[in-house]
């Protein structure tokens, strides 16, 4: 029997990207995500598969009609956090504070009680931020997909597991079956002990498409699901080009984009694929929530 894998989409405009956003002026930003998730949707559509999206609350606020769309087509709503500030830049309280202000913003479009997950924006959730994962539980969500299992320039966790567990505020490197939440952290798979990262994002825009297939493979073979994710911005071909970031920041940003959705065409077509929700066997109702 096939292994159902998680595919989810980081529902965020193409200046939320942590490596652009601090070179975007406020008053400058053309909304692009509702014709960027188009291609995606129909994708998604054509496959008969249903995905988890991690909504802004930025996306939320300016886009309503779209995720009702989107939660009225069967996908999972998820929550990215209001402001797509990384939790390094947040304190406790001002966290708490965002996810009050998306469950306000989202309770009139999505039963709340099926909002069960979260992601960080730029992952990151690491040593600094595993507050975080009380305060999630203390608002009721089921699951986190935060952890990156090994460092890169800007997040990580090296040493992480790279299939659900479920970790501590003080050990995020081991199960605790009393972890406050399942963490879905995203695929890396080790070659010749050098940790090769597959989850998506630029890493699918990356690597061949022959070798994305064969390691995620190795990773199913060993019975363990992955989680995929995907951003709009990044299959949209008019995407603005932002002046300012590095060569480096630039091929980050904008490498290979033209592939991303042939890519995704594939990968549709040779693996199972599901909502976090229902790849983790949570609850399919949210716990009780702080007001």
């Amino acid at each position: 029997m096939a292994v159902l894998n998680a595919l989810s989409i980081d529902l965020e405009d193409w200046f939320h990207a942590e490596l652009v956003r601090a070179h975007v002026r406020e008053d400058w930003p053309e909304w692009r995500v509702e014709w960027a998730v188009e291609p995606i949707l129909l994708l998604l559509q054509e496959h008969g598969v249903k995905a988890t999206f991690f909504v802004v609350g930025d996306v939320l606020r300016h886009h309503r009609e779209l995720i009702r769309r989107i939660y009225e087509e069967g996908h999972e709503i998820a929550c990215h956090g209001w402001s797509h500030r990384p939790l390094w830049e947040l304190a406790p309280e001002r966290f708490a504070w965002e996810l009050a202000e998306f469950d306000r913003e989202l309770e009139s479009l999505v039963p709340l009680e099926e909002v069960v997950g979260f992601r960080a924006p730029t992952f990151s959730l690491d040593e600094r931020t595993s507050w975080a994962l009380n305060i999630l539980q203390e608002q009721g969500y089921l699951y986190d997909s935060s952890i990156f299992p090994m460092r890169t320039g800007l997040y990580g966790v090296p040493g992480a597991p790279s299939h659900p567990y479920r970790p501590v505020a003080d050990d995020l490197l081991h199960d605790h079956p009393e972890g406050p939440l399942l963490e879905f952290p995203l695929p890396v798979v080790h070659l010749a002990g050098v940790p090769v990262p597959l989850g998506g994002g630029f890493y699918l825009r990356f690597w061949p498409l022959g070798l994305l297939l064969a390691l995620l493979r190795r990773l199913n073979a060993q019975g363990y699901p992955f989680v995929l994710y995907l951003h709009p911005w990044e299959a949209d071909a008019q995407t603005p080009r932002v002046r300012g970031l590095s060569l480096w920041e630039r091929f980050v940003t904008y490498y290979n984009a033209r592939s991303v959705l042939s890519k995704m065409r594939v990968l549709l077509q040779s693996f199972a694929f599901a909502p976090l929700k229902e790849v983790l066997g949570v609850g399919q109702r949210r716990g009780g929530r702080r007001k």
